[in-house]
């Protein structure tokens, strides 16, 4: 019932919020967009590009996003391709993207006209104060990504917000992460790159390149001749494989000797 609750109450917010919108070109360049847009994406421009607010129509939408970032979102506007029906648009794609200082919920459409498809509608919501903590203090010129407290996934056309308390781990798969937590799994597309980035490093810990781990929901350290692996809580009890290069600084974790 809680959980419920708040999934309703967090609706209720989304209800709420300005969207940033951004129209697109066949070509996926910038024709048009609102100041919400203006105002996220016009520092990401000066940051990466050196390109003045003024100066985004025109653009590739990709050139405004981290390279790290671009090959989701060229995923889903390749998604987006029209097939079959000239006039009939594809529905519409949603995605989470983690840009530097940003948590945000992307919605990708294929906008038709006379002739068919004339380009793309790009919506998107700032999802950052719902999802994250405030930076920590800079101790040097850049400032340090925002810690998750909650992971945003995308279900049955809802937005869900999962406690990061719930989480047990994060696999990697492609362009997408597969959550699970305790009595679930979700399918979020923030790469383990962003989540790593963004998870406190004394709870969570990348064993594998396709896998991070609660270190409080270890069980077992399964050892195998010359490999290791581990065990989490939970009703999956799955093995999770470790990185010969990560066994010694997980040990270390663990107090182990």
């Amino acid at each position: 019932m809680r959980k419920t609750q708040q999934s309703e109450t967090f609706q209720h917010r989304l209800e709420q919020f300005n969207p940033g919108m951004v129209w697109l070109d066949p070509s996926n360049r910038v024709t048009a967009l609102n100041d919400v847009a203006m105002q996220i994406l016009g520092p990401a421009a000066e940051q990466s590009l050196g390109v003045e607010k003024s100066g985004l129509l025109g653009l590739n939408v990709l050139q405004l996003h981290p390279e790290r970032s671009r090959s989701k979102l060229s995923f889903i506007l390749d998604s987006q391709a029209p097939v079959g029906c000239p006039i009939q648009s594809p529905p519409p794609v949603a995605m989470m993207i983690n840009i530097p200082d940003k948590v945000l919920m992307v919605k990708v459409s294929k906008m038709i006209g006379a002739g068919g498809i004339v380009g793309t509608c790009m919506v998107f919501y700032d999802l950052t104060d719902a999802t994250t903590m405030p930076a920590a203090p800079a101790t040097a010129q850049v400032l340090p990504p925002r810690r998750l407290y909650k992971i945003p996934v995308y279900r049955k056309n809802r937005v869900v917000l999962i406690e990061l308390s719930e989480v047990l781990r994060f696999e990697g798969d492609g362009h997408y992460t597969t959550i699970a937590t305790r009595d679930d799994r979700y399918l979020s597309n923030l790469s383990l790159t962003d989540l790593e980035k963004r998870l406190d490093p004394e709870v969570y810990v990348r064993v594998h390149r396709s896998h991070i781990v609660s270190i409080r929901d270890i069980i077992e350290l399964v050892r195998n001749k010359d490999s290791v692996s581990l065990r989490m809580t939970g009703h999956e009890q799955s093995l999770i494989p470790v990185s010969r290069a990560k066994v010694a600084q997980l040990k270390d974790l663990l107090g182990i000797v």
